[in-house]
């Protein structure tokens, strides 16, 4: 028997570490996937910042981010994990979008401890929510949840607000209350990384963003501190942002393209990368494949 994706999502994990690219649409999730990587991550500042053109402070509704996580979740066959920000408003909120996530068929998400607004974990300025406050959202969404394998992290801000200890004591609280997973942000530091790993007893996910107060440890590095979950959030999208700035810049200085084909992908690869025979007569309706 087949199994569901975040029975997939837990199976992986138990097995070792999981790399996954972030992504901000399904185009892009269909190369993370040709590419061979086991599972993807939906960024919710990929969403934001692609889709909306809007900075990543909780701009988006749950009912944007599902629908537009939607499209890439049913794009690719491997689980998807996805930024669930603030659990978009108090424990009501929080069971809603759980609902709403489980029946858009990602395999788990991750739900912060920031006050909403909230600010991007690598930015000055974050406020965090009372410890009581977080845990009452994660026991909502484990309530909520219909498929108990549905992958639950709760992730904490906590780091860049108060201190490193502050950030364990609060992730040891999440555990207690029944998280399936750990998302520390923006720890300083590779001994950070690894004194975490060391205390908190739960699967965790580092995230290896560029141009924040984390350093990159490469993947390796960070399985082997035991970390069972490694994303890449912005990275894919920050390569194809500069390469199209360079290209419009010299596009509108010379007025052709023609220097760029080479780099391009081309339509024959588009086709293949969607799956799409131009000949055939029928072409499938979206989640076909």
């Amino acid at each position: 028997m087949q199994r569901t994706r975040p029975g997939r999502l837990r199976e992986l994990i138990a097995k070792g570490t999981v790399m996954m690219p972030g992504v901000p649409n399904a185009a892009i999730a269909r190369q993370v996937e040709r590419a061979g990587f086991d599972a993807v991550y939906i960024s919710g500042a990929g969403l934001a910042n692609a889709t909306a053109g809007v900075p990543d402070i909780g701009l988006l509704a749950s009912t944007e981010v599902a629908r537009l996580a939607g499209y890439i979740a049913d794009a690719v066959k491997i689980p998807a994990i996805v930024d669930a920000d603030t659990g978009f408003g108090g424990a009501e909120n929080v069971a809603r979008t759980i609902r709403e996530f489980e029946r858009t068929d990602f395999a788990g998400c991750h739900i912060e401890d920031q006050e909403f607004p909230k600010r991007c974990g690598h930015l000055a300025g974050k406020e965090i929510v009372d410890v009581d406050e977080m845990i009452a959202k994660i026991k909502a969404a484990l309530r909520a949840r219909r498929d108990p394998e549905f992958f639950i992290i709760a992730r904490t801000d906590a780091r860049a607000v108060e201190d490193f200890d502050s950030t364990v004591k609060r992730a040891r609280s999440y555990v207690e209350a029944g998280a399936d997973g750990i998302f520390p942000e923006a720890l300083q530091s590779a001994e950070e990384f690894k004194a975490f790993a060391r205390e908190i007893k739960a699967p965790l996910l580092a995230n290896m963003t560029e141009f924040g107060r984390s350093p990159l440890l490469a993947f390796q590095e960070l399985a082997d501190l035991g970390y069972r979950m490694v994303v890449f959030p912005m990275s894919a999208f920050r390569v194809s942002m500069k390469a199209s700035e360079e290209f419009l810049r010299d596009l509108k200085k010379r007025g052709t393209q023609s220097d760029w084909i080479d780099k391009m992908q081309t339509r024959t690869e588009l086709y293949e990368l969607l799956d799409y025979d131009p000949s055939a007569e029928n072409w499938p309706a979206i989640g076909d494949r």
